[in-house]
């Protein structure tokens, strides 16, 4: 798929690994680049870098009608990037109660699928078009730490193999980043070493040109996928020593 002149949206784009996937669009001749956030001005120095080719709309993928309108405003996007997440840093029976766990799953699963339903009919206009899916490494193994951020992971990991079955016919490719530490706000928690935004909007580019289903977007993501392979119960022990320093994140 070519990257040039093609528009596209990234929800949570207003720093960190979506603000990355902007500025990435836009050097790889992006025509526009819509930057979802929850409050607009938040993006106001990507638009005015931007040279006009930024544009900044409110969008919170936990709401409806925010995500009715995106649809409606933004009718020539051929790329969307579900980037926005919501990590409460709250395990599953620690916290006082289920609010946490149902704003991850709303958020990192229903907001995606929501943004998926409601952009389908305008990718399909497009002979190429593509949906990025920001997942994580909690995405392919289980850490209690990451309370309902975790399953929620898994969930829209799950969701965007559905997806890219349904949408295969209409040419919409369904990608999904598996995401490991990342240098963001996020994680900003987290001891070691971690990786640029830059470096994984890279490699999510590098996704959308070659059509991949799924990919592992920086080391840790792929450590976290071998020793899976190898020694499934090792990791997962490996993952839950891992929160003596915090809970092991991905961010936005």
């Amino acid at each position: 798929m070519e990257l040039k002149h093609s528009v596209a949206l990234v929800t949570g784009g207003n720093r960190g690994i979506g603000e990355a996937f902007v500025r990435a669009f836009l050097a790889a001749g992006a025509e526009r680049v819509y930057v979802g956030a929850r409050d607009p001005a938040n993006a106001q120095h990507l638009v005015d870098e931007g040279g006009g080719r930024v544009i900044a709309i409110a969008l919170d993928v936990s709401k409806p009608e925010q995500i009715e309108a995106a649809a409606k405003q933004c009718q020539d996007v051929n790329i969307v990037v579900n980037n926005a997440g919501q990590f409460t840093m709250q395990t599953l029976l620690t916290a006082p109660d289920m609010s946490g766990a149902r704003e991850e799953m709303e958020v990192n699963y229903f907001g995606p699928l929501a943004m998926s339903r409601a952009f389908a009919p305008i990718l399909a206009r497009h002979s190429e078009s593509a949906i990025v899916n920001v997942l994580s490494a909690g995405g392919i193994v289980a850490v209690p730490g990451m309370g309902g951020y975790s399953p929620s992971k898994f969930a829209a990991r799950a969701m965007s193999t559905c997806l890219r079955g349904e949408l295969a016919p209409q040419n919409t490719s369904v990608i999904a980043l598996i995401v490991g530490s990342v240098d963001t706000r996020m994680a900003s928690h987290v001891d070691g070493a971690k990786e640029t935004p830059d470096s994984v909007a890279q490699v999510g580019l590098k996704a959308i040109r070659r059509g991949s289903d799924e990919i592992d977007t920086d080391y840790m993501a792929v450590e976290v996928r071998a020793h899976l392979a190898r020694d499934p119960k090792g990791q997962e022990l490996q993952m839950r020593r891992s929160l003596s320093g915090g809970p092991v994140s991905t961010g936005r």
